[in-house]
């Protein structure tokens, strides 16, 4: 159904129509602090309200017997900068491991099939494919001995850096191995934070445990998630996968939910593809949309997202198009900071 805004023809189907302009100054490049200071914007779709307050109060809006579920997943040292053996720089951008010992990654610098690249700590990668979107697959190896995820993840960790969003505009610092970590980090596999959990201070965790029953899951946060789209009509766009992993007692908890909040957009994934597969551990490669709406999750708390993104597309999931347009366009009037580091949106 087309709607009009602004004298401009608004289609749930185009990717156009979930552009919108974001003032420079409204990019978080830092989190406040503490972190639940940050706003918090909450939409009632049954009242059709918008109100602005803090995610300190978010417990003032949750309803009752209501299940909440969040991503553990954690997050790599995902760039790592290396030379290759004619003293040509390289960074590597690990992204996700494949099967039998290689890895996914993309490269800045010019690398061919076979290319050796060598790091700190005796860390070498050989690229043994290269695949047409741009991205490599290599094996790692340490002193010749090919390296296994997590022996690599500890060298990481010791060399390489947190894959800040490219819209921070900035490298990362000492302070962001601490903030750009969930307080429930524990599944190393991610290359980005699943952001609304970042607001999250061991208070209000503390609360929110005491009231509600709390389940955790894991979605491995892949470099996809800030892949712009670019097909003009959104069903064109291939979608990204993720490995997920829903544990017995998250299953359980699923299944027996009565309303379920599910906080950011990966864990809002996970549990749909989880409504639609019965797959509890795999690739999740779901793209929700105004044509393809939850089924299972009932609360989303969320932050705002990038425009023409698969992200606010899962916004309209929930709310349609014109109303995501309308939240964001309040969000900016009211000076919401925005993307990883900004404010939060709860829908109830």
């Amino acid at each position: 159904m087309k709607t009009t805004k602004n004298n401009i023809k608004l289609d749930p189907l185009k990717t156009s129509s979930y552009d919108y302009f974001l003032p420079k100054e409204l990019i978080a490049t830092h989190p406040v602090s503490p972190a639940d200071s940050a706003k918090l914007l909450v939409y009632n779709r049954q009242t059709d309200t918008i109100t602005h307050s803090t995610f300190k109060n978010l417990m003032d809006f949750l309803p009752d017997n209501l299940s909440i579920f969040l991503n553990d997943t954690k997050v790599i040292k995902a760039r790592i900068f290396g030379q290759k053996e004619s003293g040509g720089k390289v960074e590597v951008f690990f992204n996700k491991p494949l099967f039998m010992d290689r890895y996914l990654v993309m490269t800045r610098g010019r690398v061919k099939l076979g290319t050796e690249i060598f790091f700190d700590k005796n860390l070498t990668a050989t690229v043994i494919e290269l695949n047409e979107d741009g991205s490599r697959i290599v094996q790692f190896f340490q002193n010749g001995k090919k390296l296994d995820f997590l022996s690599l993840i500890e060298i990481l960790n010791e060399i390489g850096h947190l894959p800040l969003p490219p819209y921070m505009n900035r490298e990362d610092e000492e302070k962001d191995n601490q903030d750009y970590q969930t307080l429930f980090a524990k599944n190393y596999g991610a290359v980005a934070a699943p952001t609304a959990s970042l607001h999250f201070t061991e208070e209000l965790l503390e609360k929110i445990n005491n009231k509600y029953p709390v389940n955790y899951l894991t979605l491995h946060v892949g470099a996809g998630t800030f892949k712009p789209v670019d097909a003009e009509e959104i069903l064109e766009h291939p979608m990204h996968s993720e490995y997920f992993e829903i544990g017995i007692e998250a299953k359980k908890a699923l299944d027996q939910a009565r309303k379920t909040l599910a906080v950011g957009t990966t864990v809002t994934r996970t549990v749909e593809y989880y409504a639609r597969t019965n797959m509890i551990q795999g690739e999740c490669d779901l793209f929700l949309n105004p044509s393809n709406k939850p089924i299972k999750v009932d609360h989303l708390l969320t932050n705002f997202h990038l425009p023409k993104s698969t992200l606010i597309m899962l916004i309209a999931s929930f709310v349609g198009l014109e109303k995501t347009l309308e939240i964001y366009e309040e969000a900016i009037k009211e000076k919401y900071r925005f993307y990883s580091y900004g404010d939060g949106m709860l829908i109830i």
